[in-house]
Formats: C-alpha cells, sequence, structure tokens
C-alpha cells in the first residue's frame, strides 16, 4: 500500500499569508492576526477577538507576509483599528480593575483563603473579569468564584501562576539598575542552569546570580552560547601548551578575550591563544553536565 502523504492544499495555493502582530502587555508575546484589509502602523492599537473575547491590544509588529505554513489556524481577524472612544473604554477597564484588585482582596481575606493577589484584568467587552494569584499549594476557591460573580456579573476565571509570573506581571529594577527583561522585553521564559554562570565564571552565590523573583537570572542565557563557542578555542585551564617560551601549564584562562596566564619554570606569563599549541589536555575536569535547570 502506497504511503500516504499530507499535502496542505492552501500552503500550496496561497504560499504567503499576510499578518499583524498584535501585543496585550508590554514585553507579552506576539499573536498574529489577519489585517482584515488594514494597513497598520507600529504602535497603533486595535480591537481583536480572542479566545478570551474582545481584546484591546497594541500593534508590534505591522503588516507583513509571512509563510502560510508558519500560521497557526485558525488565523483570526482583526475587528477594527482602535477608536478614541475605545481608548476611553480601556482607560476606564484600567480603572475599574483596581476596583477589582481592593474589593478581591477584601472577599479573600474574607474566606480567610491562602493566596496572594497579583493582578486584576478584564477583557476589552468586561464580559470577562481574570484574577492571578500565586499560592504555597491548591487552593479551593469555588465559594469565592460565586461570591465574586454575584458582585461584579461577569464571567469570573481565577489563574494560580508562578513565583517568576509574578515578578513579571509586578516589575521593578534588577541589580543592573534596568527594568526587568521579563517585564519589559522577554514574551517567554527562558530556562536558565548553574551550568551556564560556571560557565561565564561567575560567582555561585545565590544572591549574586538570582532575580528578584528568587530564581536564576534570565540574563544569564544572554552571552552563554558566545561563551561556549570561545570555550572550545580556548585552551583549559589545567593545559600544558607550547608558548615562544617554552612549555607550560594554563593557570588561568579569559576566554572572551583569548588571554592565557602559562607556568612556565616558576614563573607566569600572558599570551593570547593563537600564539600557543596545546600538547595535551588537562588531567582531571570537573564535570557540570547534572546541574540541575532551574525554570
Amino acid at each position: 500500500m502506497p504511503n500516504e502523504i499530507n499535502i496542505n492544499e492552501e500552503a500550496i495555493e496561497n504560499p504567503f499569508t499576510e499578518v499583524v502582530g498584535i501585543c496585550f502587555k508590554d514585553g507579552g508575546k506576539t499573536y498574529y492576526f489577519a489585517p482584515n484589509g488594514i494597513q497598520f502602523k507600529l504602535s497603533e492599537n486595535a480591537i481583536v477577538e480572542t479566545s478570551r473575547g474582545l481584546e484591546f491590544g497594541k500593534v508590534c509588529a505591522p503588516n507583513k507576509m509571512i509563510s502560510t505554513s508558519d500560521v497557526i489556524q485558525p488565523l483570526k481577524p482583526v475587528i477594527r483599528s482602535a477608536t478614541a472612544d475605545d481608548v476611553k473604554t480601556h482607560e476606564i477597564n484600567k480603572r475599574k480593575e483596581q476596583d477589582a484588585l481592593r474589593i478581591c482582596q477584601q472577599k479573600i481575606q474574607a474566606h480567610k483563603l491562602e493566596m496572594k493577589l497579583i493582578e486584576a484584568e478584564y477583557t476589552f467587552d468586561a464580559s470577562k473579569l481574570t484574577f492571578y494569584f500565586t499560592a504555597d499549594g491548591r487552593i479551593d476557591f469555588r465559594e469565592l468564584v460565586k461570591d465574586l460573580a454575584g458582585t461584579f456579573k461577569t464571567r469570573i476565571e481565577l489563574r494560580q501562576i508562578g513565583i517568576r509570573d509574578e515578578a513579571k506581571f509586578m516589575g521593578g529594577l534588577g541589580t543592573c539598575g534596568r527594568q526587568f527583561c521579563c517585564s519589559s522585553f522577554l514574551p517567554d521564559f527562558v530556562q536558565v542552569s548553574i551550568k551556564m554562570a560556571k560557565e561565564q565564571n561567575l560567582s555561585l552565590n545565590s544572591a549574586k546570580i538570582s532575580g528578584a523573583c528568587g530564581r536564576l537570572m534570565c540574563c544569564l542565557r544572554y552571552e552563554y552560547d558566545t561563551y561556549l563557542q570561545e570555550a572550545k578555542i580556548t585552551p583549559a585551564v589545567g593545559s600544558t601548551v607550547k608558548t615562544p617560551d617554552g612549555e607550560g601549564t594554563v593557570t588561568e584562562a579569559n576566554t572572551l578575550r583569548g588571554l592565557l596566564k602559562v607556568s612556565i619554570n616558576d614563573s607566569v606569563k600572558t599570551y593570547h591563544r593563537d600564539n600557543v599549541t596545546v600538547l595535551e589536555g588537562p588531567k582531571s575536569k570537573k564535570s557540570t553536565d547534572n546541574a540541575n535547570d532551574i525554570e
């Protein structure tokens, strides 16, 4: 029996699809919609329909053509460009969210629930109100939901989030003095591990390599790939190398600058890695391959 081949007829007939990228939060993910014949500009506001209902978003990627095979179906269309009235409605919703936070906090205390309220979020048409919270374990909030639904007269959703999500919602300044990466430009959290700090010769003091969320800093990944590439062409500490002044042992290596400190006959000299030849690798090297990933 011949093998069956699935062919995407739409991708063949229309290899490219016009899309516009919409973001709903600063530093949030980009979601693609069909522009519906509208030419959008960067930072322009738009009203779109999502699985949650009507949403107010900002254009973070103007109209462009992408491969139809890369489009996640179904591609929903933009409803319209945001009007002045839409902007006012959005601002009213933001004020209502602050009142909703205060009321929900009072309800949580009344129901004696061990949960920390983080943020409230209305859909543009106010058909749904979502509360985000953190907690140490599972919370039975069924009675709370009923209470909130009776108070706000709309659909209520309570969503438990992690500690990194809390930092993204709350925002703040990192040890570098800049706004948190997660709340300013990172659309997704990246996987970070202790191994990345070791490869970059950083202090393994948790206070120095952890962010405000208590987890390893996302920025540990930014230069990690570069360090790996440079490490491949840099003799490791403990290697026996041939230098213009004779054979010696590498005692220190600056991976990014390519500089080596080599011990030769009780003296230490500095060479660039291009000016030495590795004769023998280090006799022992502690493995860091089993470092645990921390998400």
